[in-house]
């Protein structure tokens, strides 16, 4: 073992692996819950003894079935304990899990499936296994697919289908057997052992398969918890993506670090009530969760009594005044504690409880930009919400923030253990224990990402203030440009504005090597539907609601507010936006448009929608459109429609700035 992997092996205490965790925690928090999941409304629960013993059983069964060392077993479901315990019991003989988004429809699966040449599947349900059955003539070393939920397979061919039970019960069986050689393959595992594959969202092409080791996830589990002094009392909702890096590193490899415990909600229709019941102490969640519920909390507010809604807003004024200053530690005078306080018990509180959020201690939030107001909405309650950066590639870990840092327009200091530094473009570039140790078959990937002295290049464009140290992230590299006029263009700052409304799901903002910008705009179907009933506006569909004139006038008032906060920056005022269009349907992972972690697929959705581009460029005022859809079932169809091209104000003192340059 090199100096360096000694040095890091020593700072882990010798834990080598994610089993050699589990054991320790097997032993340390024996008794101690470590799994609970949600079925047919009652929570049941799994210690840290009953969760290695479940373990073992089936990394037995696995050897019964004939898993070799180095075989790809891909994992496939909702967020259930019995998955999470797939991925460890793959590694505990010598296999590589490799989880997959339980929503990729067959194509996407069948690509990840063949690529990485899984020849084994561990599938959640019958809709899962219907998937893979559906392609597995593409899939030459796919040998045995595992099962947890029998219903519905009771008829199917099971010469290569096992229930996940009993492969387990088989493995128990062959105890004697097979635990010498069990022992033997965990016995091999150090921190070069690959951990897990993880595949990329894919926004500018296919998903790359990411090698992540031993090292890169306990290196990254330990500083990160040590950074926010996490311990086994910790619960947490593990209810993302289990196929994203985000999802594995908070509820693998932090939960086996810390030994504390993962909560699997029953579906995800049931996630919220699900959510107010456990009360995480810690607690992830992209953008759109928050936003999500900081609607929903408006909306409900707009039905209350006049009386419930003033003494709401009154408190939730003072809040904002004072409520982060006081999380932060910062002096704030006793009559406006005292108000505070009255608020926590009055507001506060309850809010706080209604949304699930009243035991957090340490709340994240990425992925993508959060809207200043909304971040610092969830602070006033006194929610300790903070912002990281990161990335598959790193293990997560970037940048985070220190408690009493906590800023909406930065992403913070690097993460414990990362260098950063800032290319002469603009470029972000990282090192660190979490750098992944390679593409999948992709050498030239792997080179042209990270260089021979281990410096990534994040594909982001960003600078480091020299006063605070934090880092702040301006756009993804490639899609910051030039204006025609030479005037900078930035699309993802202008989005990130957009979306901060809670009429506004998405937006997409075009203009490089233009003259001016224009954009499409997605509608919040809950926002703009519950708006919609409040004032007696009739509609049946989206596309309905969405052309509606009263709808596209708010929108506008939008776009104009935002084009006056865009304009107040020298650097970035060029990018106002001069006309937009609400589309006609949502923007849909299942047709390309986004990736499954919602991250715009911007060059497809240009060149899909390029006629729309083209009537909002030549100043049309409307333009018919036809597109292709994937239903829920599968089927592809065609929507019509024809479309308002509405124009926006935008600011003429600036504009004349910008064209005299």
């Amino acid at each position: 073992m090199s100096q360096t992997a000694a040095q890091t092996s020593s700072g882990a205490g010798q834990l080598l692996s994610v089993p050699a965790l589990l054991e320790k925690n097997a032993t340390v928090h024996a008794n101690r819950p470590a799994y609970r999941e949600k079925e047919f409304g009652i929570w049941q629960s799994w210690t840290w003894k009953e969760t290695a013993e479940e373990i073992d059983a089936l990394a037995l069964g696995l050897l019964n079935l004939g898993v070799s060392e180095g075989d790809f077993i891909a994992v496939i479901g909702r967020n259930r304990p019995s998955l999470y315990w797939s991925m460890v019991a793959a590694q505990s003989v010598g296999a590589v899990p490799v989880p997959i988004y339980q929503d990729s429809g067959a194509e996407e699966m069948a690509y990840v499936l063949d690529h990485c040449g899984a020849a084994y599947v561990i599938a959640g349900d019958q809709e899962q296994v219907d998937k893979v059955v559906e392609i597995k003539d593409q899939l030459t070393n796919l040998k045995h697919m595992i099962y947890i939920d029998p219903r519905g397979l009771r008829k199917y061919d099971h010469s290569h289908l096992h229930q996940y039970s009993h492969v387990q019960e088989q493995g128990r069986a062959a105890r004697d057997e097979l635990s010498a050689e069990l022992a033997a393959r965990r016995g091999k595992l150090d921190y070069e052992s690959t951990c897990v594959m993880l595949y990329t969202s894919g926004t500018t092409g296919r998903p790359k398969g990411v090698v992540l080791s031993n090292r890169n996830v306990i290196e990254s589990a330990k500083n990160a918890s040590e950074f926010d002094h996490l311990t086994a009392q910790e619960d947490i909702l593990s209810y993302l993506p289990m196929a994203w890096v985000g999802d594995f590193i908070f509820s693998l490899g932090q939960a086996f670090w810390c030994g504390f415990c993962v909560n699997c909600p029953e579906s995800e229709d049931t996630m919220m009530t699900d959510l107010r019941e456990i009360g995480p102490t810690y607690f992830f969640a992209p953008p759109r969760v928050f936003e999500g519920q900081l609607t929903n909390v408006m909306i409900r507010m707009e039905d209350a009594g006049k009386l419930k809604r003033r003494m709401f807003h009154h408190f939730l004024a003072h809040a904002k005044k004072v409520g982060g200053l006081i999380l932060d530690g910062k002096t704030v005078s006793t009559m406006d504690r005292l108000k505070y306080a009255l608020g926590n018990i009055l507001v506060y509180g309850p809010l706080k409880d209604t949304l699930g959020y009243g035991r957090i201690r340490v709340g994240y939030t990425a992925g993508e930009a959060i809207g200043p107001e909304i971040f610092d909405f969830y602070r006033s309650l006194g929610i300790n919400l903070k912002q990281l950066y990161g990335q598959t590639e790193a293990t997560v870990f970037i940048t985070v923030q220190p408690d009493g840092q906590v800023r909406a327009d930065t992403v913070g200091v690097p993460a414990p253990d990362v260098e950063l530094r800032i290319a002469d473009n603009g470029e972000i570039f990282y090192r660190s224990p979490g750098t992944f140790v390679e593409y999948y078959k992709n050498a030239e990937s792997t080179a042209s990402t990270k260089d021979a002295e281990g410096w990534v290049a994040t594909g982001d464009a960003g600078f480091i203030e020299e006063s605070s140290g934090h880092l702040r992230i301006i756009d993804r590299a490639k899609d910051v440009g030039k204006m025609a006029n030479g005037a900078l263009f930035a699309p993802k700052y202008v989005e990130n504005k957009l979306k901060f409304y809670p009429d506004i799901l998405e937006a997409v903002v075009f203009g490089n090597e233009r003259d001016r910008c224009v954009a499409f705009i997605n509608i919040d179907l809950t926002a703009v539907g519950n708006w919609a009933e409040r004032n007696n506006i009739a509609y049946a569909s989206y596309q309905e609601l969405a052309g509606h004139p009263r709808v596209l006038e708010t929108i506008r008032n939008h776009v104009e507010a935002v084009n006056v906060s865009v304009a107040q920056d020298e650097m970035l005022s060029g990018c106002q936006i001069h006309r937009f269009v609400i589309l006609h349907k949502e923007l849909d992972a299942d047709d390309g448009e986004m990736t499954r972690t919602r991250k715009v697929r911007r060059r497809i959705v240009e060149e899909k929608f390029a006629d729309i581009i083209a009537a909002l460029y030549d100043g049309s005022d409307q333009v018919s459109t036809r597109t292709e859809v994937t239903y829920e079932d599968g089927r592809k169809g065609a929507i019509s429609a024809t479309l308002t091209c509405v124009d926006a104000k935008v600011q003429s003192a600036i504009t004349r700035a910008v064209a005299a340059e």
